[in-house]
């Protein structure tokens, strides 16, 4: 399922990934070379490159051998391009490099930590060799030197390029001044890591670089924050980037800094995996993201629920969060395919096929947030859970089972519960667990509003039978042709079921045409136009004029026909 915000969409691009090779990674170019042969002559191409770079390159011995031992993809590529038995590999590898100068750009980003295929977006046009750009190098030292992991300083590299153009001793200053605040090493560069901002040399920023280390300040060193992460450069920049996905969804820096800092322990404890899965759950109750942070900040007890595999029974939850039995009742009798059980990781999606998604939010937000540690599932209905019980024996011992369970995953997963009425869908619509899903989204992103989506599946399953090329059609043909909206959809949610070439068009055009001639007396809807069966459509015509019928058979019904108001 979709419905994930940019913000947070971009909080996941920040996570990083692991960049050790314990083991040889799969490495195309190298299928030549014998698998055992592999790791030797690895290790072979990185001592020669470190002492090609060093030697005659000129780059001190310790980044020459940093930028050897991380650039795995890169030296991959070189090694396929020497020719040679392997057996004589060491001995033609230095004489390639007299011969081939290697571009020392792409070594270095790699080694630094950019993945290899998005290096093409940061290499130079005209520069080859790293003493053409010596800034580039020499702050990457000076940021080395002050405790920045190599493979991380391309971090900074991409989110602040201009940094790395900067002389090094403006970045050693910097990095100087915020050792003047309090900070100690470890802190400043998560916090450089996590707001790369702060290295800019940009008067404009500044207010807005004394607001965020007034933040910061707040939680590190007045709430002692630096003493659990006291050499632990990881920790401290997952923690700094806690702090700046809640500043980014808009979070009061102020707000942000005094919460995290007086539970600094919770935010810390809990990874950056527990944090996406929690911010997920309430965003598809289509919250904003806004109160998504207030509401976790002011409760950072939540990042510790479990909002996944327990099961909850929708008449239950909806009492225990103060609903009354003549409401539950109300709700019951009309959105009967929501009842049931269904796993907490659903209910977001529940809540919204209710319609009652900003009231779940709004009492979560106001001090109801712990009954989500304690669901209370209640007695359940004996008949209706051998039902369903025999239902699902019949999926599990189906042929189909993995392609069964997702489809039932898919209504599950929309706000469905176990009862009769899913089960009925489920036998009524067809396609993979993906392919309904990507016809759902399309409704959704069309302007349908989530409830009514999942009504007209109740009621007309076959509407997701349908591919999102054909519903695109109707959906022209209603706006564009009829001249209506989506609000038709309310009263004739059915629309979107029949054919649109051999039923829909055909109806609709004659009956424009009677109305332009004059022989119609009479506004039909147009769920009056389609959905008449065909007896009574035929019926209608002849009621309305004798000669019609012949019109209705040779100038609309015909497929081979498209009648165009400019006929006579």
């Amino acid at each position: 399922m979709h419905f994930i915000h940019t913000t947070f969409t971009s909080f996941l691009r920040q996570i990083p990934i692991s960049r050790h090779f314990s083991s040889i990674p799969n490495l195309p170019q190298l299928r030549k070379i014998p698998f055992r042969r592999r790791s030797k002559i690895i290790h072979q191409a990185q001592q020669h490159l470190t002492d090609y770079l060093h030697t005659t390159r000129s780059i001190p011995y310790i980044y020459a051998e940093r930028i050897s031992k991380n650039s795995i993809f890169s030296l991959s590529n070189l090694i396929a391009k020497v020719e040679c038995w392997p057996s004589k590999f060491s001995n033609e590898f230095p004489r390639f490099l007299r011969y081939h100068p290697v571009n020392e750009f792409e070594f270095f980003l790699e080694s630094i930590g950019i993945p290899f295929q998005q290096i093409h977006n940061y290499l130079s046009a005209t520069n080859f060799f790293l003493s053409e750009q010596e800034s580039i190098l020499n702050v990457a030292n000076a940021l080395s030197a002050f405790g920045f992991p190599w493979n991380k300083l391309g971090v900074l590299y991409k989110e602040e390029i201009a940094i790395f153009g900067k002389d090094s001793e403006v970045i050693n200053a910097k990095l100087s001044g915020f050792i003047d605040l309090g900070f100690d090493n470890c802190s400043v560069i998560g916090i450089c890591l996590a707001f790369p901002f702060v290295l800019r040399d940009n008067g404009d920023l500044n207010s807005e670089i004394n607001a965020l280390f007034n933040v910061l300040k707040r939680v590190f060193i007045d709430y002692d924050m630096k003493s659990s992460v006291v050499g632990n450069v990881d920790a401290c920049y997952e923690f700094c980037r806690k702090v700046k996905f809640f500043i980014d969804i808009g979070c009061e820096k102020k707000e942000v800094g005094e919460m995290m800092g007086n539970r600094w322990s919770v935010f810390h404890e809990c990874s950056e995996e527990e944090l996406i899965q929690k911010v997920g759950f309430f965003q598809r109750l289509d919250a904003k993201e806004e109160e998504i942070g207030m509401l976790l900040l002011r409760c950072p007890e939540i990042l510790h629920f479990d909002l996944e595999t327990p099961v909850f029974s929708m008449m239950e939850l909806l009492k225990q969060f103060g609903m009354t039995d003549e409401e539950v009742n109300a709700i019951a009798l009309e959105y009967p395919h929501v009842l049931g059980k269904n796993k907490l990781v659903n209910l977001s999606h529940s809540m919204r096929a209710l319609d009652l998604h900003k009231w779940f939010f709004d009492k979560l937000t106001n001090g109801n947030h712990h009954f989500l540690a304690n669901i209370d599932i209640g007695s359940s209905d004996e008949k209706l859970e051998n039902d369903y019980q025999s239902f699902m024996e019949k999926i599990q011992s189906s042929k189909f089972y993995k392609h069964s369970m997702g489809k039932l995953n898919f209504l599950l997963g929309i706000g469905f519960g176990e009862n009769r009425v899913t089960m009925k869908v489920y036998s009524n619509t067809h396609g993979t667990q993906s392919e309904l899903e990507v016809r759902f989204n399309y409704l959704l992103d069309a302007g349908v509003e989530f409830s009514k989506l999942c009504m007209m599946i109740k009621n007309f399953p076959q509407v997701l039978n349908q591919s999102p090329e054909v519903v695109e059609q109707k959906l022209d043909f209603l706006f564009n042709e009829v001249g209506s909206s989506l609000k038709l959809l309310d009263v004739f949610p059915g629309f979107l079921c029949f054919d649109l070439e051999n039923r829909m068009k055909p109806r609709y055009r004659i009956h424009m045409w009677l109305k332009e001639k004059g022989f119609k007396t009479k506004d039909y809807s147009l769920a009056s136009i389609v959905a008449t069966s065909e007896n009574m459509f035929i019926d209608r015509l002849l009621g309305i004029h004798p000669t019609v019928l012949k019109q209705w058979l040779e100038r609309f019904k015909s497929k081979n026909h498209y009648y165009s108001p400019k006929e006579a």
